[in-house]
């Protein structure tokens, strides 16, 4: 091996180990794994930035503007209470939700469609005294059966067919995947309605109210300065037996007081620090002598006007917030919110509220004015949980042209009219012009995070195939491999983009393993595009981890779910797909 090539593996390891560890933001740090290559020679300009201008990459990003088009005329919001409303025992329910789920994730952007199902499907479980928690993670994995059935259904699947074109000249036709899509998602869908669902948690305390799950949220009150609770203590304040609520300790002049005793003396200033449930965080606002430690003006005027609503919210990884306490965020200026407590997936939160940093999959409970849902207007900063509106409302001009633009789009591609990008460009165009998107919308709906992501990742792939190190590790895998065939060879490129997906982005882990992958079937003189196809499901089927797919991470909070839920039912959903996988690709491309 040259020493580009050793250089490359040791740049590639470190940006893996950097994702794991979540030491910074993905796209930060795959893209400083593209500047350091860059930086030292191993690869070319031209090289670098070819990401930038991949077809994949760029069709990703306009089908971001097509998604928004159809979340914003109303129209999943009325499918899902649709869906949910004539649902009615909890089995039934799980295949009535994941069905069409599917069938919707084929041909738009999952994100959306779980953000749309989670309110609707916690205010059904609340009426229904079933814990939301047996439904979310169907949810989750519902959309990415779907999505691996089209080309246009993940964007790992567009990146994984740029990455076709650049390298052997092929392309996927609009349908192609579903000859390995569908048998997965029927067997996904078996696997998670009969076995998984005994696998699912249950929160038996859940009856009436959503709000008495286990989910626990930090939050944090003052002692105003003519507070009557001054100079009374913990336990004649009323604060030692707090139904659903508990307090841990009390900040007082930079210094800390705990654990709480019942004889402890409440002093002007003081800061209380709570653990509890929604309901008990609620309740506590309440109470005579306390106010919330921040936008305590504006909380007292929503209070005054009664204008005020409380909602829950979850961090997205592409929220502004990220890496910033809740003061730096300046959150009330920038939403017309202000938020009284959060949750972060069981994890006891030792800071106080304001300094608390703020991570992807962090569920919020936020006290809204008037201008939040105007300020929000549906943005990537983070995903509602709570039903903004009993009644969704469908822009019936709106959805019309959004779903003819939507099935123009595919019948272009599928029908080699156009490929996916200029049908995708042409769509997009079509919905500016109409105004069915606005121009601000249009910029807002981009997840730039994510685009750079896939562009500096399939720059890092252009490495490891030029420095001759993708070639390297081909070589020790048909090595380890060797007289057990094509088969066997296909489902270890498979099992290393499933566990590398469980860990990284999937589209990082899919154009990581793509160039592995064409040298090893090259080298081994089989046809790869197989083994293309394996690593477009792989990539997408990330089930085993919440931060391994962001449908997972979004319903991580808001399900009150630990790690090891997606690692009980997960594990043998992923090797369920690769059996599948395995079994079906040689049967319709041949190696």
């Amino acid at each position: 091996m040259s020493f580009a090539a050793v250089f490359t593996l040791i740049v590639v390891v470190l940006m893996l180990v950097a994702l794991v560890l979540e030491l910074h933001a993905p796209d930060v740090i795959v893209f400083s794994a593209l500047g350091v290559l860059l930086l030292t020679d191993v690869i070319s300009v031209k090289d670098a930035l070819a990401g930038f201008s991949n077809s994949g990459m760029l069709t990703v990003a306009i089908l971001f503007i097509v998604a928004y088009a159809a979340q914003s005329s109303g129209l999943l919001g009325f499918f899902a209470g649709k869906i949910m409303g004539r649902s009615g025992d909890g089995r039934r329910t799980m295949v009535k939700m994941m069905v069409p789920v599917a069938a919707m994730s084929a041909f738009l952007n999952n994100t959306p469609i779980v953000a749309m199902f989670t309110p609707t499907i916690r205010d059904w479980a609340r009426k229904h005294k079933l814990s939301p928690s047996r439904f979310l993670i169907p949810l989750s994995y519902a959309s990415i059966f779907g999505g691996i059935c089209t080309l246009i259904g993940t964007s790992t699947n567009l990146v994984v067919n740029g990455l076709m074109q650049q390298s052997f000249q092929q392309s996927l036709s609009m349908f192609e995947l579903a000859w390995v899509g569908i048998p997965c998602a029927v067997a996904g869908i078996v696997y998670v309605t009969v076995f998984g669902r005994h696998l699912l948690p249950k929160h038996p305390a859940l009856t009436e109210d959503f709000a008495g799950s286990a989910r626990e949220y930090l939050l944090e009150m003052r002692v105003p300065k003519k507070s009557p609770l001054i100079g009374k203590t913990v336990a004649e304040a009323g604060l030692r037996n707090l139904e659903q609520l508990f307090l841990t300790e009390i900040e007082r002049q930079g210094s800390m007081i705990a654990p709480v005793k019942s004889s402890d003396v409440l002093e002007p200033g003081d800061h209380l620090h709570f653990i509890g449930v929604a309901e008990g965080v609620m309740r506590v606002q309440t109470m005579q002598g306390l106010a919330p430690s921040h936008g305590r003006d504006f909380c007292r005027d929503l209070q005054k006007t009664g204008t005020g609503r409380v909602i829950e919210a979850v961090v997205s990884r592409s929220s502004p917030m990220l890496g910033k306490t809740i003061k730096e965020g300046n959150f009330r200026a920038r939403y017309d919110a202000v938020v009284l407590a959060v949750h972060r997936h069981g994890e006891r939160l030792a800071v106080p509220l304001g300094q608390l940093v703020l991570k992807p999959g962090d569920t919020l409970l936020l006290l809204a004015g008037d201008d939040f849902f105007k300020r929000w207007n549906n943005a990537r900063d983070f995903y509602m949980i709570s039903k903004i509106t009993d009644m969704p409302t469908v822009n019936r001009r709106k959805t019309i042209i959004s779903l003819a633009a939507l099935g123009g789009m595919v019948a272009l591609s599928a029908f080699g009219v156009l490929s996916i990008l200029k049908a995708a460009i042409l769509t997009a165009i079509v919905l500016l012009v109409t105004r069915c998107v606005t121009v601000v919308e249009a910029r807002r709906s981009i997840e730039l995070n994510v685009l750079i992501v896939i562009a500096s990742a399939l720059g890092i792939s252009k490495a490891l195939e030029a420095t001759g190190a993708a070639g390297f590790l081909a070589q020790y895998l048909i090595g380890a491999a060797e007289g057990m065939g094509p088969i066997v060879l296909l489902a270890a490129i498979y099992l290393i983009t499933s566990i590398a997906t469980e860990v990284i982005t999937n589209n990082a882990a899919a154009a990581l393993i793509f160039p592995i992958a064409v040298a090893t079937a090259t080298q081994a003189g089989l046809d790869p595009k197989p083994f293309a196809i394996a690593i477009a499901i792989a990539a997408s089927a990330s089930f085993a981890t919440p931060i391994g797919y962001q449908t997972n991470l979004m319903v991580y909070g808001p399900g009150g779910y630990r790690f090891r839920d997606f690692l009980k039912i997960g594990i043998p959903l992923n090797l369920l797909f690769m059996v599948v996988t395995v079994f079906v690709v040689p049967m319709v491309w041949k190696f």
